[in-house]
């Protein structure tokens, strides 16, 4: 198997830390992580992106170390979409680009694609879908709502003790919650590792109050935070695990009856929320399928 190797980019103000494996003078392959994760939760996918001729780069998002934590507080999903286009033009990416995104990392990805239409030539997301499925969920799906509920305890400053408290016990509880079944033990060392340092931890809790609460929002990203909940025009696949403990596969559901055509909507049977994990060799085939 292609050996996976570390690197580091500067890009939008930020120095970025980064997964990679493949040949640096192939396509582009960014894959883009959510939380509470890592670029690690790419490793099953990266060097079958590189044995199929593409150069993999999995960053860890700002915050999250060895990424540095940006001094500008800025966490909101347009400038997670600007950061994944400026890692585009600093690692040398072309219009043969492609960009692959889970959970936080799926609406960085669907924004980047809008926003960059001649950077991507393909866009693959997980676990969030694209457009206002999600958002709709929120407000109509009582189910839905309970299950997020995590997301307005990230508003309340008492998030801050409880999260990083018994050696992440928080971390345990939403991955056992979300991926029923799955044994996280390889992975939550990993992400308690990307988190470990208060900073780091804040950054990750300041992606949700920037989306839902007080957390800045840079006034000049206006358009890159409407791209960051629009759909792209590209051809796009979306997987979405049958048993997500986090998003049911309802929103999935949703989605597929409110995208356009260039959208395919799959559900994957025997995996919940981190299913580039829980069914590594199915998801990676059917990416590897559809990056053609």
């Amino acid at each position: 198997m292609t050996a996976i190797t570390s690197g580091s980019v500067s890009a939008n103000g930020v120095d970025f830390g980064y997964l990679t494996a493949g040949d640096p003078a192939a396509p582009l392959a960014l894959c883009v992580h959510g939380f509470p994760d890592s670029a690690h939760t790419w490793r099953h996918l990266l060097p079958r992106l590189a044995e199929a001729g593409f150069r993999a780069v999995a960053p860890f998002q700002r915050g999250y170390a060895p990424t540095s934590v940006p001094a500008d507080g800025r966490y909101q999903t347009g400038v997670l979409a600007q950061d994944m286009n400026m890692l585009h033009e600093a690692l040398g990416g072309g219009g043969d680009a492609v960009i692959i995104g889970h959970d936080w990392g799926a609406p960085a990805t669907y924004g980047a694609a809008v926003l960059g239409p001649e950077r991507w030539r393909k866009v693959v997301g997980l676990a969030v879908p694209p457009g206002p499925a999600f958002g709709m969920s929120l407000v109509t799906n009582l189910v839905q709502l309970k299950r997020s509920w995590y997301m307005f305890f990230f508003q309340s400053p008492f998030a801050d003790m409880v999260v990083p408290a018994n050696d992440m016990a928080y971390i345990d509880m939403l991955w056992a919650d979300w991926s029923p079944g799955y044994d996280a033990s390889h992975d939550l060392p990993l992400v308690k590792a990307a988190l470990g340092d208060p900073a780091s931890l804040a950054a990750a809790l300041g992606y949700y109050r920037a989306a839902l609460g007080d957390g800045f929002k840079d006034p000049t990203l206006e358009a890159e935070q409407a791209a960051a909940g629009a759909v792209p025009t590209q051809p796009t696949l979306y997987l979405h695990g049958r048993d997500d403990g986090g998003i049911g596969p309802e929103v999935a559901e949703l989605a597929a009856t409110m995208t356009p055509p260039n959208v395919t909507v799959e559900i994957v049977d025997h995996a919940g929320h981190f299913l580039q994990l829980e069914q590594a060799e199915l998801v990676n085939a059917r990416i590897l399928e559809f990056l053609g």
